[in-house]
Formats: C-alpha cells, sequence, structure tokens
C-alpha cells in the first residue's frame, strides 16, 4: 500500500515537472496533479489498454512509434476530464506523454529496487 501511495505522490510530481517545462502543458497545483495522475492511470489501463491492442499491427508497422501516438491521445483524453489540468494541443501532449512515460519508467524502477539489507522479495 505504501508503494502504491509513493507512486501516486511521485507521478502527480512527475506532471508537475513536466508543467514546468513544456509549453502547453499546464496543471494548476499539486491536488490537480494527484488527481490527474489517478485518471491518467484509469484511462491508460482502460482505454488506452484496448487502443494499444487494438492497433497492435500498427504499433509493430511503425516499429512502436504509434504506441507514443495512443500516449498522447489518452493524456488529453484525461486533460478534458481533469479540472485545473490542460493540454493544448497534439505536439505538447506527444512530448508530454513522452516524458511522463520516461520519468514514470525510472519512478517504477526506484519502487521496485530493494533498498540495502532488505532480502529480495
Amino acid at each position: 500500500m505504501a508503494k502504491l501511495l509513493a507512486h501516486w505522490v511521485l507521478s502527480a510530481l512527475c506532471l508537475l515537472f513536466v508543467a514546468r517545462f513544456i509549453p502547453g502543458f499546464f496543471v494548476k497545483g499539486f491536488g490537480a496533479a494527484l488527481i490527474a495522475a489517478v485518471i491518467i492511470g484509469f484511462v491508460n489501463g482502460t482505454l488506452g489498454l484496448l487502443l494499444k491492442i487494438v492497433t497492435f499491427p500498427l504499433i509493430i508497422l511503425t516499429f512502436g512509434l504509434f504506441w507514443f501516438v495512443i500516449n498522447a491521445l489518452m493524456l488529453k483524453f484525461a486533460a478534458l476530464l481533469v479540472p485545473g489540468f490542460e493540454v493544448r494541443g497534439f505536439w505538447p501532449a506527444f512530448f508530454g506523454s513522452l516524458i511522463l512515460s520516461l520519468l514514470n519508467l525510472t519512478v517504477r524502477e526506484l519502487l521496485r529496487r530493494p533498498r540495502r539489507g532488505e532480502p529480495l522479495a
């Protein structure tokens, strides 16, 4: 449970980080970032998963690049659902999703690693 909460908070911080550096990507505050992190996870886990399954041949043909297009579209869709979270245009969504993917990959890796002296689970 603690890892889930840590991942949620760190994902919200990642959103705030991306909003700071990507023009057209806006998050009004930490509360909006927390809500957006939940909605993005829900949208990616439902609609995004369905789209990735349906467009799998296109993802293979584009060597995985279409995966980023789907992530950008899911980010734009999540922005429609969350007040205080806005993505203006496709390119801010594209680059924002790219950076968010890399940051969340890093967060997952940091939370996965056992600390020194802890047994491997």
